[in-house]
C-alpha cells in the first residue's frame, strides 16, 4: 500500500485508501482464524503429546515432526489477536510490542515449516538414495543440533518483518498494525523489497526445490529398488507418505499467499501502480492468508489419516484419557511390563516345583 506521511497528530492520508475495506472479511476471516485456533491447538497439543509419551524422541523422523508441531503452536497463540484485529474493522488495540511480535512469529513459522519440511525431505532421501553412509549422520543428536540451527536461522529472518511493523493512526481515527510503504524513504523502501523477497525466495521457493529434487532421488531409487520385497521397509514407506502428504499441504495452503503476495512486491516495484490493482491486492490477501494459517491445523489431520503409527498410539493416550488412567513413559511401563513376566514366570515355576514335590511323596 502506498502511503504519504503527515504529522502524528493528523495521522497518515492513504494514496489509495483503505484497499480491502469489505464488511465480509471483517466477518468472515475471524470466523476462520477462530476454528484455526481450535483444531490447530488441539490437534498439535496431541502430536507434542503422543511422540513424547510414545514414540519417543530416538528417530529423526519424530524429532522434526515434535518441533515442527511446537513452531506450529507458537503461532496459533497469536491468532486470537489476529481474529480481532480483523473483526473490529483493522483496528489493533493490543500496542506496538505486540504489534512486532505477531507479524514476526508469522514470519517465523512460514520459516520453521518450510525448513523443518525440508529437513525430513533431506533425511528420507539420505535413508533410502545412502542408507548405509547416511547411518552415522542419521541420529536423534544431530537431528537435536540441526533443530536448533533451523530455530536460530528462522528467528534471524523474522526479526526485520518485527522490526518494520508499527502501529500507525490513519485519518479516519482507526490504529492499524501495518507496514508504511512511503514515497520518500528510500532506505526502508529497499529493507521492505529485501524482506518481500526473502520470503518469497528462503520462505517457499528455493526449499521447495530442494523437496521436489529429494522426491526425484528417492523416486529414481525406488525404481531401481524393485526386486527389494517391501514388506522390509513398512515403516520407511509410512514415513515417507505421510512426509509427502505433509508437503503436498504445505503446498497447498502456502501457494496463494505467495501469488498474492508476488503481485504485493510488483506493486512495491511500481511494475502495478494502479489502485484497484491494489484493491484487488488487499481483498484477496486475508483469504490467502486463511487458507496458509489452516496449514498449522492441517499436519496432525495429516499423521492421523496416513500414519498408521502415530494413528495407534494417538487412540491408545485418548483412551488412556476417558478412562482416567495415568499414561506412564514408555520406558517406565516397558520396565514394568518386564518386572511382571518375571513375576509369573517366577510364580509359574514355583507352582511347578509344588506340584512335582507332591507326586514325588
Amino acid at each position: 500500500m502506498q502511503n504519504v506521511t503527515a504529522h502524528a497528530s493528523e495521522g497518515i492520508n492513504l494514496t489509495c485508501g483503505m484497499s480491502g475495506n469489505h464488511g465480509f472479511i471483517f466477518t468472515l476471516v475471524p470466523v476462520v482464524y477462530g476454528f484455526n485456533f481450535v483444531i490447530g491447538v488441539v490437534g498439535n497439543s496431541m502430536v507434542v503429546a503422543v511422540i513424547y509419551r510414545y514414540m519417543k524422541l530416538k528417530t529423526v523422523a519424530n524429532v522434526f515432526v515434535l518441533n515442527l508441531a511446537i513452531s506450529d503452536l507458537t503461532f496459533l497463540i497469536t491468532l486470537p489477536m489476529w481474529a480481532t484485529f480483523t473483526a473490529t474493522g483493522y483496528y489493533w488495540p493490543f500496542g506496538s510490542f505486540l504489534c512486532k511480535a505477531c507479524a514476526g512469529l508469522v514470519i517465523f513459522n512460514l520459516y520453521t515449516s518450510i525448513f523443518f519440511l525440508t529437513a525430513l525431505s533431506v533425511d528420507r532421501c539420505l535413508a533410502i538414495v545412502q542408507p548405509v553412509r547416511s547411518r552415522r549422520y542419521r541420529t536423534a543428536g544431530y537431528a537435536r543440533v540441526s533443530c536448533v540451527l533451523v530455530w536460530l536461522v528462522a528467528f534471524a529472518l523474522s526479526v526485520p518483518t518485527a522490526l518494520t511493523r508499527e502501529v500507525y493512526i490513519i485519518t479516519n481515527e482507526t490504529t492499524v498494525c501495518g507496514v508504511l510503504h512511503s514515497k520518500d524513504a528510500l532506505r526502508p523502501k529497499n529493507l521492505l523489497l529485501a524482506i518481500s523477497l526473502m520470503k518469497s525466495l528462503l520462505g517457499f521457493l528455493v526449499p521447495f526445490l530442494i523437496i521436489v529434487s529429494c522426491y526425484c532421488l528417492i523416486g529414481r531409487a525406488l525404481l531401481r529398488s524393485r526386486h527389494i520385497q517391501r514388506s522390509a521397509r513398512p515403516r520407511e514407506d509410512e514415513v515417507l507418505r505421510m512426509l509427502a502428504a505433509a508437503v503436498l499441504a504445505f503446498f497447498l495452503c502456502w501457494a496463494p499467499h505467495q501469488v498474492v503476495h508476488f503481485l504485493q512486491v510488483l506493486h512495491q516495484l511500481k511494475v502495478l501502480a494502479d489502485c484497484s490493482v491494489l484493491e484487488l491486492i488487499d481483498t484477496a490477501m486475508p483469504f490467502t492468508i486463511c487458507v496458509a494459517y489452516f496449514n498449522s491445523c492441517v499436519n496432525p489431520l495429516v499423521y492421523g489419516f496416513v500414519g498408521a503409527n502415530f494413528r495407534r498410539n494417538l487412540l491408545r493416550l485418548l483412551c488412556c484419557a476417558q478412562r482416567g488412567v495415568p499414561v506412564a513413559h514408555p520406558s517406565i511401563s516397558s520396565k514394568m511390563s518386564a518386572l511382571s513376566f518375571r513375576a509369573s514366570e517366577a510364580l509359574s515355576l514355583t507352582a511347578k516345583g509344588k506340584t512335582s514335590s507332591a507326586d514325588g511323596q
